[in-house]
């Protein structure tokens, strides 16, 4: 009764106070968002109902007498946030075996995800459900639901918490009604830690939350008062004293950073630091020359035209022509771009220098873009339109449209003009960066270097490819053990992989022969033998079928392969295992720029199961993904982390080079990886080298 009292009491509190403020009028942006100290837009320790802009991207780091968090968070749609965490706890030690983890302090991972259910306008308020700490051991685990309006340069909060943000227990908990069950909230965690405890939410205590912020006069500043729900008695630090439930903060940005001081339970002060940014946002100014003018006048070139165009075509477009054929009307070319990423920049790039250095009596330029060597998509270009419109010659012209993309025409017996030898040598070098966090030896552990690449192309289908791969950085002499001690009845087909990095600075990673080819107008297929990635070798094959622009592709690949020594870079250990995967991409419509992948099939342990692949790919090219395997392998069987997952982070070169480029970095954080849910990583996918047939890939 006294809870049900409290919370009409603080509801008639605010009411009239609310109501004034309203006379002030709702003003939608006048303001900035910031992080909270466990990451994720909030005050101190407390969520709001905010959302950032669409894209926006923030590290972050928080520090108290207690705690350090570091996280990150991003806005993956305009109703969707979603923060990964580590969590430092200074009061603890990560093991009690000095062997192990020497002095190291306790760490835990989180992860936090928030969805927006009602947008706010004059009337009503943003309304956002969150789950805090979902998929980790339960160091804060929460969910909550909270309100946000906004009057003048007042923001005001008010949320409900569950778990550890319900702790204080002010208030009944509303689903009890429903269900006696939802009265009573489950200790601990499931499985091997990991796992989604769905079974607790929504139940236990419940308590309010809130608070204000106020954007000063002073645009760079912002301050924060917060009334929390946390009962610090019970925390994981230990029994923390809390002299007040009030705290109090404030906010200062100068460009992309964000500083803020706090004063937290009346005896603490703490302060974080995050830095912000927008993945949609992002570029990088080029030094380039710029496309070519259709209006400026331009010397002759007495040059042959094949030769003139392959040149030209390098040169100012980044299309490396392997065929060519001019006629009186027409013009086809087969190649490959290797600078411009954007592809409507690179065929407006192409059909410019064609539009120039041909006679108007050309109305089609026919441009074949491949994968390897084989074509994946052919761009028709009405070239009479396309004129048109790079000439200015109406008031909204439009070159999207002069031009169409459709699966490759077969071209077989055609005379080319020009014909590139179908064989030969070529090489590579390409950079790597391996990382674990929350180690026992160090939190942080990375090696980085260099990863060479040779291959000889015997013809248009058939090539030899090594890999090497040259540590140049590192801290893995940190570690003070190779294997670990978990009894699992699963082989090891992936926890060897500290005895794998750091047997020299010198390893052969992949030495293997692969055929390709395009079998019908959308369907691809490809098969490879050897050392096939760094743990193991054998044979395999893959088939594809991907129309263009369609919103959905599906294939299959089928291995045999034996693991690796780890001792040598030729020799074989006895494990030998069939693995293989029925894979299914789709990019749904209601999702913009999302593609869903999964991959349904044996992994490399002889588990059975599902890997479901999310990502986002924003404007400027960067992708954010996430993924899991759910196998046959129980929590138990499975060991720490109870299943694989992780997410990954791909950024294109061209955002860091002062000149176009194609490629791109990839970062991926796995939390625990064990020997569950383990794929072969084959060499090439058919996936990567198609990308050109869907607008995702740029």
């Amino acid at each position: 009764m006294k809870k049900r009292m409290l919370s009409v009491a603080i509801g008639l509190a605010l009411a009239p106070w609310t109501a004034a403020l309203a006379e002030n009028g709702f003003t939608s942006r006048e303001f900035f968002l910031s992080e909270a100290a466990h990451g994720g837009t909030g005050l101190i320790q407390t969520p709001t109902a905010r959302m950032k802009q669409a894209g926006s991207f923030s590290i972050n780091y928080s520090d108290n007498e207690e705690y350090r968090f570091w996280s990150a968070s991003i806005q993956l749609f305009p109703w969707m946030e979603s923060t990964v965490r580590y969590t430092d706890v200074r009061t603890q030690l990560y093991s009690p075996f000095p062997g192990f983890s020497g002095d190291q302090t306790l760490k835990d991972k989180g992860i936090d995800v928030k969805f927006r259910l009602l947008q706010e306008d004059y009337w009503w308020p943003e309304l956002s459900v969150g789950f805090r700490d979902f998929g980790g051991t339960g160091f804060f685990d929460s969910e909550f639901i909270s309100a946000s309006k906004r009057f003048g340069n007042l923001d005001v909060h008010l949320g409900m918490g569950w778990g550890y943000l319900g702790r204080s227990d002010d208030i009944s908990n509303p689903f009890c009604q429903l269900r006696d069950s939802f009265c009573r909230r489950g200790g601990g965690f499931g499985g091997r830690g990991g796992k989604i405890d769905y079974q607790n939410f929504f139940k236990g205590p419940v308590a309010l939350f809130g608070g204000l912020e106020y954007q000063t006069p002073w645009q760079p500043l912002r301050l924060k008062l917060e009334y929390e729900a946390n009962d610090y008695s019970r925390d994981r630090a230990g029994d923390m004293v809390q002299d007040s439930r009030w705290n109090a903060a404030a906010v200062y940005r100068w460009n992309n950073l964000d500083v803020n001081l706090n004063y937290q339970r009346g005896n603490t002060m703490g302060f974080g630091v995050s830095y912000v940014m927008n993945f949609h946002q992002l570029q990088q100014p080029k030094i380039d020359r710029a496309p070519r003018d259709l209006m400026a006048e331009r010397p002759v070139d007495e040059r042959p035209v094949d030769r003139r165009l392959r040149a030209m075509l390098r040169a100012e477009a980044g299309y490396l022509v392997t065929k060519l054929k001019v006629t009186d009307e027409q013009v086809i070319l087969a190649g490959s771009q290797v600078k411009y990423r954007d592809y409507d920049e690179s065929i407006n790039r192409i059909a410019r220098i064609l539009a120039t250095e041909l006679p108007d009596t050309v109305t089609e330029y026919r441009i074949i873009e491949q994968g390897g060597t084989y074509p994946v998509l052919e761009t028709v270009v009405n070239a009479t339109e396309f004129k048109a419109a790079a000439r200015y010659e109406s008031l909204q012209p439009d070159i999207r449209s002069t031009y169409i993309r459709t699966a490759p025409a077969t071209y077989d017996g055609t005379e080319w003009n020009y014909q590139a030898r179908n064989r030969g040598l070529g090489y590579g070098l390409e950079t790597f960066w391996l990382q674990m966090f929350g180690s026992p030896e160090a939190f942080y552990m990375f090696q980085g270097g260099v990863m060479p690449s040779v291959g000889y192309r015997l013809n248009e289908r058939f090539s030899l490819n090594a890999v090497g791969k040259i540590t140049l950085v590192e801290n893995f002499d940190k570690f003070n053990f190779t294997v670990d001690a978990e009894d699992t009845p699963l082989p090891r087909v992936r926890t060897y992989i500290r005895e794998y990095v750091t047997r020299s600075r010198f390893t052969m990673e992949a030495l293997f022969a692969n055929y390709e080819q395009r079998i019908l107008p959308d369907v691809y297929a490809q098969a490879y033998g050897g050392y096939l990635e760094t743990m193991y070798a054998g044979v395999g094959t893959e088939v594809l079928y991907r129309p263009v622009d369609s919103a959905w592709a599906i294939g299959f690949d089928l291995n045999y392969v034996q693991q690796r020594s780890f001792e040598s870079d030729f020799a074989l250990r006895d494990y030998k295992v069939l693995t293989g995967h029925v894979n299914v991409y789709w990019e749904p419509e209601f999702l913009e720029d999302t593609r869903l992948t999964f991959n349904i099939g044996r992994y490399l342990a002889r588990d059975t199961g599902v890997t479901f692949d999310f990502t986002k790919r924003f404007d400027s090219g960067i992708q954010v993904g996430a993924f899991a395997a759910i196998t046959n392998v129980s929590a138990e069987d499975y060991g720490e982390g109870s299943f694989t997952k992780g997410f990954y982070l791909q950024i294109p070169f061209d955002l860091m080079s002062l000149r176009p480029s194609r490629g791109g970095g990839y970062i991926p954080w796995i939390p625990i990886a064990r020997d569950g849910g383990q794929p072969l990583n084959r060499p090439n996918k058919l996936i990567d080298s198609t990308e050109r047939r869907s607008r995702f890939g740029g």
